[in-house]
């Protein structure tokens, strides 16, 4: 413990909360190293509290990486000395994370289904299997090997969810959506580890995940270019529609059709064959835009065309963290805020926002960036934050 204490780098007026020395410990493990060295560490600095992994199957319960993810945490588990359990949320990962992301991607929008489970899932069915199975009033934490950090705001006790000390595994803005009460029994120690220092606490501690590649995206899709359409392929039908250019007199050229407005991602290459002999034409033709009303894509020549670009943000489902709001808000100068609506990407500094509530359920943002950014795309997630505290985040319509 005196080690863990001595390696914090605290904001000021921040403590770092820490279970109890009899508490309960269950720390959520997905088999990567990450959370393999989280429940490693939580049984060196926590001798005296009784630490247990916990395995969340949210996918099918056939599914081959579920199995074999299951099978590294139980060897993981085995390894450190602690008991590991797990546990099925499947029907929860699938109404509240996966239908909505089906029908955002059929609508035209980039979703990010991370966000959605770390709300409803991993921090939310999670918490509240937690509280039925030990009770309200028993001392109880959860731990993830998330790089993120909940710091206690002296004056306030408040808990606040801050970036990583370690910027480029940063996945504070996957948090971002959690309820803010989720942070009073949640402990991330990796927050505070740098990527290198936990491979070499996992060799160090000759973990049998030590050498496992992180993952990328969703474990049961394949991450080769393409499969992740074709497999969305598989739970959509086919809805064709056209793909056009518009000249300077707004008239629209069609060039080719889709099958789903899935199939393409703003920013990203058209696949559409144009007439390189004709130099209006020639060079590469780029994604600016899919309008869901009329199921057409919209193609532009040129991966820098103005089209691609934009410095404003609006943004609705907008939701404060905790119990910030915008009143708050009004107290922080505008030099620093700043706004990701992608994760580990640069900062982007603010000119203005403004916030517009019609109901705690109607609550909306837009913001003036400083300078116009590339492929900013609705369904996506707009990050606001504090120097490094997150302070609420909404959807980019």
């Amino acid at each position: 413990m005196n080690y863990f204490k001595s390696i914090l780098k605290l904001p000021k007026g921040y403590i770092q909360p820490f279970p109890g020395e009899k508490d309960r410990i269950v720390v959520a493990m997905s088999s990567g190293v990450d959370s393999s060295v989280t429940a490693a560490l939580c049984r060196k600095i926590f001798p005296r509290s009784e630490v247990e992994g916990i395995f969340m199957a949210n996918w099918t319960s056939d599914s081959n990486c579920t199995d074999s993810d299951w099978n590294d945490v139980k060897k993981t588990c085995s390894h450190i000395g602690i008991p590991c359990r797990r546990v099925d949320f499947e029907k929860e990962y699938w109404t509240e994370v996966f239908e909505p992301m089906l029908e955002q991607y059929r609508t035209g929008k980039t979703p990010n289904p991370d966000v959605g489970c770390n709300r409803y899932v991993k921090f939310g069915k999670m918490i509240e299997h937690l509280t039925n199975t030990l009770g309200e009033q028993q001392p109880w934490w959860l731990v993830t090997g998330h790089y993120a950090r909940v710091l206690e705001d002296i004056a306030s006790r408040e808990k606040h969810l801050f970036r990583s000390d370690y910027l480029p595994k940063d996945q504070s803005y996957y948090l971002s959506r959690v309820k803010g009460s989720s942070l009073e029994r949640l402990f991330l120690p990796i927050g505070h580890f740098s990527k290198p220092e936990v491979r070499n606490l996992a060799k160090n501690w000759k973990l049998p995940t030590s050498s496992k590649p992180d993952s990328q995206g969703l474990c049961f899709v394949s991450q080769k270019e393409g499969h992740f359409n074709k497999f969305l392929d598989e739970f959509l039908p086919p809805e064709p529609g056209d793909i056009i250019t518009i000249d300077e007199n707004g008239f629209k050229n069609k060039w080719g059709s889709h099958q789903g407005l899935w199939h393409a991602t703003i920013g990203q290459r058209s696949g559409v064959s144009m007439p390189q002999g004709d130099r209006n034409y020639k060079g590469a033709w780029f994604v600016s835009e899919k309008r869901p009303k009329t199921n057409e894509i919209v193609i532009v020549k040129g991966s820098n065309n103005p089209a691609l670009y934009k410095d404003t943000v609006e943004t609705s489902n907008w939701l404060w963290f905790g119990p910030f709001n915008a009143d708050n808000l009004k107290n922080i100068s505008i030099n620093e805020l700043i706004v990701q609506y992608r994760s580990l990407q640069d900062p982007i500094g603010l000119l203005n926002w403004k916030f517009f509530s019609q109901s705690i359920n109607n609550q909306r943002m837009s913001f003036r960036l400083k300078q116009k950014y590339r492929a900013i795309s609705p369904g996506q997630i707009a990050v606001l934050y504090h120097r490094d505290r997150v302070l609420g985040c909404g959807m980019i319509t």
